[in-house]
């Protein structure tokens, strides 16, 4: 029989630096008796997969999760169970990814335009900068075919004709194996729906910012209720959400509605003043 695989989640995915990050291990059917193994996930970009490296501690543990402390970069992580002697062993999980949205100064990958969603057959250009002008741009998708690079690479640019794969983390790779900020791009689902329109990379706290709705036929909405965590944020409908002075409190996932059709939600890391 094959064996159970158990479901890894991690919260947040989006990191602010130095923040602790909670994994949980999953398994199908729980019952007592299972015992858990935590595991960092190293790429091995050449190969285009993974070695596990078990984390501290992370050794036939009985708690179902497991928090690390003081995280700063992009890591990837697997868990997997055992129970029994002589132990029998699930597989691992698929790898989840903790991102950073920040590890440099400069954006270090710039998205044009300059959005986390996009429409189907939308044209998005993907541009390594910086200390990364010869690198590569990866991604990385949820659907377990874990790190693909860009197939139209002009120079240090990866242009995409969407389609609902290109949903994924990017980022750039520098010849020496350094990784850039990451970003999230999400294509839409829905044709006929909207998509929010938002900022890819992070805001810095007392910066404005202003998140819309779009339809592939309509630029400007106008009727639009905007949602925070899930929450409806006011209850008359809008053309754009303002915030004219960004806290860490706004820091959260983002969606629109527009006529009866929600957009996916997404992202929107805050990052302090004074963080480099």
């Amino acid at each position: 029989t094959d064996k159970p695989r158990p479901v890894l989640t991690v919260s947040p995915s989006w990191l602010s630096p130095g923040a602790s990050v909670t994994l949980n291990c999953e398994v199908e059917h729980p019952s007592a008796g299972w015992s858990f193994y935590w595991y960092k996930a190293v790429p091995d970009l050449s190969e285009k997969s993974s070695s596990y490296e078990l984390l501290p501690d992370g050794n036939w543990t009985a708690n179902t999760s497991y928090i690390i402390h003081g995280q700063t970069h992009t890591a990837g992580y697997v868990c997997r169970a055992g129970r029994g002697d002589p132990e029998y062993h699930t597989d691992h999980s698929q790898p989840k990814f903790v991102w950073s949205a920040d590890v440099h100064s400069a954006a270090s990958l710039t998205v044009s335009p300059d959005r986390v969603q996009h429409f189907t057959s939308d044209s998005v250009s993907l541009t390594c900068e910086g200390n990364f002008t010869e690198g590569k741009v990866r991604k990385f998708s949820e659907d377990g075919r874990l790190y693909s690079d860009c197939r139209r690479m002009t120079g240090s640019t990866c242009n995409i004709n969407t389609s609902k794969s290109d949903t994924a983390v990017y980022w750039c790779e520098s010849g020496s194996g350094e990784f850039s900020s990451a970003v999230n791009i999400t294509v839409q689902n829905d044709g006929n729906g909207p998509i929010l329109v938002s900022p890819v990379h992070p805001v810095t706290e007392g910066a404005s910012v202003s998140l819309s709705c779009s339809l592939r036929t309509q630029k400007i909405l106008s009727n639009v209720f905007f949602y925070h965590n899930d929450k409806l944020i006011q209850n008359d409908p809008r053309g754009e959400l303002k915030i004219s002075a960004v806290s860490k409190s706004d820091e959260g996932f983002y969606k629109c509605q527009y006529s009866g059709r929600e957009s996916a939600q997404s992202w929107m890391s805050v990052k302090g003043d004074g963080f480099l």
